[in-house]
């Protein structure tokens, strides 16, 4: 019975050590071919400064990146720093968001972070995640975000773009996000993650889109699966 437990033990153990190594050379794959298409990744979302980033990505959720630039371009010049937000004040801020979706909510939060930002962090951005995390409206996703393009640390962020097309090229087991992030992880070098982030999302959106590719007729779909013939069902986020 011993001998058995063992066996099946150094068995799974093994399984395991293969599926990550056939994991590590698609993802070697995946990366050619995103190293290739998008050299450079400009950061998609205008700023000014980490507190304007951090607003930006706040007011992304829900809402694409160009609806969100459209509305900060017309508020960046002028309010840029904690203190203007608190000294606009929630209804204000309302008024200058409200072509952005959800606007009240972020709103509140936008008005709540500033205020927590110059009581407790002297109007500066913190530089850990546990901080991050700690501000009215700011998840892991946006303080991710924040690490790797604001601060330039390593963090992969995973939005629901992301969390589709890992399931697409077979990454995942798609069960969330935060599972996602885990594998991305482990087989993507650490120092690939904040440029990948963005390539991944460039990608989804020209070649591999929500309605379109199913996993069948993309470059990456095709050259990881070149024998998959049916459309891949993805599970939400």
């Amino acid at each position: 019975m011993a001998y058995a437990k063992k066996a099946w033990s150094l068995f799974y153990e093994r399984f395991v050590e293969l599926f990550i190594m056939n994991e590590k050379e698609k993802a070697k794959q995946i990366l050619k071919i995103l190293n290739k298409i998008y050299q450079t990744t400009p950061i998609p979302l205008k700023h000014k400064n980490i507190f304007t980033l951090l607003v930006s990505v706040l007011l992304s959720a829900q809402c694409t990146d160009l609806n969100v630039n459209n509305v900060t371009k017309n508020i960046y010049p002028k309010y840029n720093k904690p203190e203007h937000f608190v000294k606009l004040g929630r209804k204000k801020i309302e008024k200058l968001i409200k072509k952005i979706g959800i606007f009240r909510v972020k709103a509140k939060s936008i008005y709540l972070m500033s205020k927590k930002l110059l009581d407790e962090h002297n109007g500066k951005v913190p530089k850990t995640f546990e901080e991050l995390e700690k501000l009215p409206g700011v998840g892991h996703k946006t303080a991710s975000v924040v690490m790797s393009q604001g601060f330039g640390q390593p963090a992969f962020a995973v939005d629901t773009h992301i969390h589709r097309l890992a399931q697409r090229w077979g990454l995942t087991s798609g069960k969330n996000v935060i599972q996602t992030e885990k594998d991305l992880k482990k087989i993507f070098p650490k120092k690939s993650w904040a440029k990948l982030h963005l390539q991944i999302i460039y990608y989804g959106r020209e070649y591999c889109k929500a309605r379109e590719c199913y996993g069948l007729t993309c470059k990456i779909c095709t050259s990881c699966y070149p024998n998959r013939k049916k459309p891949v069902k993805t599970k939400k986020a």
